[in-house]
């Protein structure tokens, strides 16, 4: 089993007083699954953190708060996104190249677990192998929290120039070799 662990940082162009940080700890098990725990410090209170709900596929989860992670085999173009909810709903889409495509990825369904206190947040996702490209990966790993004001903050390894992209080639910082 191969082990990470990663620090998101805040876009600069969007605010987040009520959070810390956010870790990720990424574990690839030996069967090529792979399983990411996102851990956010700070004041949950201030968040709009979506409750439970029905496990499943939803379109949409981006648009609230929610952890994603984006994977990338070697140099792309195609890379797929990955969307897990607190809720633990879910999305999974496959693009064939920078913002192209984005269709629906056929999959088995991830496991999500999540914990919130009122000092902090602990989504853990557990993707199969059978939802990976085979080999080595890129990885984009991100957060969008959205608060009880209406603001909403995006996180991530690395962020490009402008505003938030995490679907851009610049923001897969992350190298996970194959398994």
């Amino acid at each position: 089993m191969l082990l990470m662990d990663a620090a998101l940082t805040r876009h600069p162009a969007t605010a987040a007083p009520a959070v810390a940080a956010i870790a990720v700890a990424l574990a690839r098990q030996d069967d090529g699954a792979l399983t990411l725990t996102y851990t956010l410090t700070g004041a949950t209170p201030a968040l709009l953190i979506p409750g439970p709900a029905t496990p499943g596929r939803a379109d949409g989860l981006w648009r609230h708060t929610c952890c994603e992670v984006f994977v990338m085999a070697g140099a792309g173009p195609g890379y797929r996104e990955f969307n897990f909810s607190p809720s633990g709903q879910w999305a999974a889409y496959a693009f064939t190249a920078y913002r192209a495509g984005g269709t629906d990825l056929a999959m088995p369904a991830p496991a999500i677990a999540c914990r919130v206190h009122d000092d902090g947040l602990k989504l853990v996702a557990r993707l199969p192998a059978a939802a990976l490209p085979a080999g080595s990966l890129r990885l984009g790993l991100s957060a969008v929290l959205e608060d009880t004001a209406g603001g909403i903050s995006y996180w991530a390894l690395r962020h490009p120039p402008g505003k938030p992209d995490f679907h851009h080639t610049d923001a897969f910082a992350l190298a996970l070799p194959a398994p």
